[in-house]
C-alpha cells in the first residue's frame, strides 16, 4: 500500500477548509442582498400605501366639497327637471347650455354671490356633473342649465364655458311652481324682462231678500216680501310687465282692461207686479292700474325657507261705483221713483289703496309649500253720487274697510315641463265707513277662494298656467278661472 505523504494531506485538507469557506461566504452575501432587497421593496411598499391613503383622504375631501356645492346650489335644477311650470332664471330649457348671444345674455351673477360660491369650494375642486338628484351642471354651468362664466359681468366670452376649478355661481332664487295666488313667488332676473298677457273671468250670484212691514207673530208678516236674486259676470284682461332691477328685487306693472255685466231679477217693491222683472247693466272700460315692488330678503334652500317681501300701490285709474249714472230721480234714500241700481257697472274701485305684503317658500322634496300674508290699506275721500236726472247727492267721506288677507298652497312637478299646485285664499274685508260712522249693513265679510292651477312650459321662455278658483262663502265669487302666459326675454 502506497503511502499518502503528510504534506500532501495537509494540502489538500487546507484546500478543502478554503472552498467551504468560500461557498459559505458566497451564500452569506447572497443572503445579505436578497434580504436588502426585500427591504427596499417593503419600504417602496409602504410609501405607496401611505400615497394611496393620501389620495384617498384628498377624494374624500373633494367628495365632501362637492356634495356641499350641490346642497348650495338648492333645488332648482330639480325643479326645473321636475317640470315646475316655467322656464329657468334665463328662459332657456332645462338640460341645455347657452352659446353665442344666448350666454351673452345669461344671468349676470352679484359680486356677492360669486365671492361666497368661491368661497365655498376649493380652488382644486374641478367642476363636476353629479347624477344625483341635485343635478349640478357641467362645468361652468348654473342650475338652469346655461353658462355662467367667472367674468366680471358674468357673461360667457364667445360662448365658451367657464375654466375648470371655478365653482358655478350659486342660484338664490325659489324653486319656481305653478302659479295660483296674484303674486308670484320667483322674481326676474337681473336686466331681464317678462311680460305676461292674462286674463280672468269671474261669475258670482247672490240671493237677497227684503222684507217690508211688521210681524204679529213669528209666523205671520203683513207687509211686502221682495226677493232679488244678482248674477254678476267680469271679465277682466290685461298685461303684466315685470323687470328684474336686480337678482332680487323686481318692479311690476300691471294695467287691466275690465268688462262687468250685472243681471238683477227681482220683484219690484211696493207694487203688485205678479212677474219677476229684470234690470241688466253693463260696463267696460281699464281698471285699476298696479304697480309692485318686490324683494328677496334671503338666499334661502333646500329644507330652508325663502322670503320675498313686497309694496304694492293700486291707482284709481278705472271708473268708480260713484261715477257711474244711479237709478234715482231726487235721492236714493227711501226712494220710490227707480230702482236705486248703477245703470252702468264701474271697472274700478274709486280709492287708491297701497298693499304690504309677504310671500315665503318652503323647499322639500318633492314639493314646494308657499302662501302670503297681507294688508290693503284704501285711502278714504269725498264721493258723491250722480242721479239719473242729473243732479248729485253727497256721501261725506267714504273709507273702505281694509282687507287682511293670507293664503297657502303646495306645488308638485309632474315632469320636467308640467306641474301643478293647490291652495286656499281668504280675504277679512272690514266693514265700510261713512263720516266715521259704519255704514248701515256694512259688516265683516270673509272672501274664501280653493285654488287649483297648472302649469306647462311651452318653449324656452313661453309658459302657459291655468288656475281655477272655487268660491267657498257667500260673498266670493263662485267660479273664476284664470290664463297667464309669462313670455321672458
Amino acid at each position: 500500500m502506497k503511502r499518502v505523504p503528510l504534506r500532501r494531506i495537509q494540502a489538500i485538507s487546507y484546500a478543502t477548509l478554503l472552498l467551504f469557506s468560500v461557498t459559505a461566504e458566497a451564500q452569506s452575501l447572497e443572503d445579505q442582498t436578497a434580504q436588502d432587497n426585500i427591504t427596499t421593496l417593503r419600504q417602496e411598499l409602504n410609501t405607496r400605501i401611505r400615497e394611496l391613503e393620501a389620495l384617498k383622504h384628498k377624494l374624500a375631501e373633494e367628495e365632501t366639497n362637492i356634495g356641499r356645492l350641490s346642497h348650495a346650489l338648492d333645488r332648482k335644477q330639480l325643479e326645473l327637471q321636475r317640470g315646475t311650470g316655467g322656464t329657468d332664471m334665463n328662459g332657456l330649457p332645462v338640460g341645455t347650455t347657452a352659446t353665442g348671444d344666448a350666454a351673452a345674455a345669461a344671468q349676470a351673477p352679484t359680486t356677492d354671490q360669486a365671492a361666497s360660491a368661491q368661497a365655498a369650494a376649493p380652488a382644486t375642486s374641478p367642476a363636476t356633473n353629479a347624477p344625483g338628484d341635485q343635478n349640478v351642471p357641467v362645468q361652468g354651468t348654473s342650475p338652469g342649465g346655461v353658462t355662467s362664466a367667472p367674468v366680471e359681468n358674468g357673461q360667457a366670452a364667445n360662448g365658451q364655458n367657464a375654466p375648470v376649478g371655478q365653482a358655478p355661481v350659486v342660484d338664490t332664487r325659489p324653486p319656481a311652481v305653478a302659479p295660483i295666488f296674484e303674486q308670484p313667488g320667483v322674481l326676474t332676473p337681473r336686466h331681464k324682462f317678462v311680460v305676461e298677457p292674462y286674463f280672468q273671468f269671474a261669475y258670482s250670484s247672490e240671493n237677497q231678500l227684503s222684507l217690508v212691514g211688521y210681524t204679529i207673530i213669528p209666523a205671520l208678516l203683513i207687509g211686502l216680501i221682495n226677493v232679488s236674486e244678482v248674477k254678476t259676470t267680469t271679465l277682466t284682461g290685461g298685461v303684466a310687465v315685470r323687470y328684474g332691477i336686480t337678482n332680487r328685487m323686481e318692479l311690476e306693472v300691471r294695467v287691466p282692461y275690465v268688462y262687468q255685466t250685472n243681471d238683477t231679477v227681482e220683484r219690484q217693491i211696493f207694487t203688485g207686479a205678479a212677474a219677476n222683472s229684470v234690470i241688466s247693466s253693463n260696463g267696460h272700460g281699464i281698471g285699476d292700474v298696479e304697480m309692485t315692488l318686490r324683494y328677496q330678503f334671503n338666499q334661502g334652500g333646500p329644507e330652508k325657507f325663502y322670503y320675498v317681501g313686497w309694496l304694492r300701490f293700486k291707482s284709481a285709474t278705472g271708473k268708480s261705483p260713484f261715477d257711474v249714472v244711479t237709478d234715482c230721480v231726487t235721492t236714493c234714500i227711501s226712494n220710490t221713483t227707480g230702482t236705486g241700481l248703477p245703470l252702468q257697472q264701474p271697472t274700478g274701485s274709486g280709492f287708491y289703496a297701497i298693499q304690504p305684503g309677504l310671500t315665503w317658500l318652503f323647499p322639500t322634496d318633492p314639493v314646494v309649500f308657499f302662501g302670503n300674508f297681507s294688508y290693503l290699506h284704501s285711502f278714504g275721500k269725498k264721493e258723491s253720487l250722480t242721479l239719473l236726472n242729473g243732479a248729485t247727492e253727497n256721501l261725506g267721506k267714504v273709507q273702505p274697510g281694509d282687507i287682511w288677507g293670507f293664503n297657502i298652497g303646495m306645488g308638485l312637478a309632474l315632469n320636467e315641463k308640467a306641474s301643478v299646485s293647490i291652495g286656499y285664499d281668504q280675504s277679512i274685508v272690514l266693514p265700510t265707513s261713512q263720516d266715521g260712522q259704519r255704514v248701515p249693513g256694512s259688516v265683516r265679510a270673509i272672501l274664501g277662494t280653493l285654488l287649483i292651477g297648472y302649469s306647462y312650459r311651452l318653449s324656452p321662455s313661453t309658459t302657459l298656467n291655468f288656475s281655477l278658483g272655487a268660491g267657498l262663502t257667500r260673498d266670493t265669487p263662485d267660479l273664476t278661472v284664470t290664463l297667464r302666459v309669462p313670455i321672458s326675454f
